[in-house]
């Protein structure tokens, strides 16, 4: 006979419609957690160890979820409500919102989201899916925060957004195969600490040789890592990042825009000038006067 207790779950309200469940088995049993989910809801349900049975139909139908793998739900037709078996030391987050909400997020990219097609609109929808290494972060970060009660709600919900949309960031060249390494998580440091070390040297900033030499990763493992944590090549982000600090240097009022290009690595006014409006189509003297 099964051996089931029943389990414990944390809830967190992101806004209206929209919530999130960590759901973490740390017991050596099975353990059984359940709750009301009506067809208006549609959701993701992701595990980051161990793995899960999702129960429908009083018990005569299951899906699997295993771990590093992700399992959406969606049924227009049809309650689902949550009645899993959580394996022995297993961690689960599931996002829940109403498909109201969730097509307020894609409104302009709905043909990009395979269930919100015109043919899959009023139908179930299931799709299993292999975590990929940014997902993997951003899960992990929700699972062991520990910030502020005052700030928690906000970063959550950020998170939570950012959690979406990476899963649905089907890139035409994020091949997961061609990148087992960022399953390691030593690798997954490397690719932090490369990220930390151009932003600490933004104004002169190494080489990606030098770079993979500091990391103690192959160039080609730096590239392909760091675009697959980072969705964005290592000088894409960097130029990014070095425009977002400049922005906020101008808001302060404080510096001049020589000022600021030199803080951030220009040693020319004009260089710097055609970089700022390349990223946001004004002059940082245009800038600077509109934000007075």
């Amino acid at each position: 006979m099964e051996n089931v207790a029943t389990g414990s779950y944390e809830e967190i309200l992101i806004e209206d419609g929209f919530y999130v469940l960590k759901i973490q088995n740390d017991t050596d049993q099975v353990t059984a957690v359940g709750r009301d989910i009506d067809s208006t809801f549609i959701q993701f349900h992701f595990c980051l160890k161990g793995g899960a049975q999702f129960h429908f139909n009083q018990g005569n139908y299951h899906l699997e979820v295993s771990e590093e793998n992700s399992l959406l739900l969606y049924n227009t037709q049809k309650d689902l409500p949550l009645n899993l078996r959580v394996a022995p030391n297993s961690w689960l987050l599931s996002v829940v919102m109403t498909i109201r909400k969730f097509h307020s997020l894609f409104s302009n990219e709905a043909d990009y989201i395979p269930f919100l097609s015109e043919e899959n609109r009023e139908k179930k929808y299931y799709s299993q899916e292999v975590l990929s290494p940014a997902t993997a972060v951003v899960l992990s970060q929700i699972m062991n925060y520990n910030l502020h009660p005052s700030i928690k709600a906000l970063y959550v919900k950020g998170k939570m957004y950012e959690l979406i949309s990476l899963y649905f960031n089907k890139t035409k060249d994020a091949d997961l195969e061609q990148c087992p390494f960022l399953a390691d998580e030593d690798n997954v440091r490397r690719i932090k600490m490369a990220k930390e070390i151009i932003i600490s040297r933004m104004a002169e900033p190494p080489t990606l040789a030098d770079l993979s030499k500091e990391i103690g990763l192959s160039l080609k493992k730096l590239k392909e890592g760091f675009k697959q944590i980072y969705g964005d090549s290592v000088y894409g982000f960097l130029f990014d990042y070095k425009m977002e600090y400049a922005r906020k240097m101008l808001e302060t009022g404080k510096h001049n825009v020589n000022e600021v290009g030199l803080k951030v690595g220009y040693s020319t006014a004009s260089h710097f000038i055609a970089s700022f409006k390349k990223k946001y189509g004004t002059t940082p003297k245009k800038y600077l006067t509109s934000n007075v």
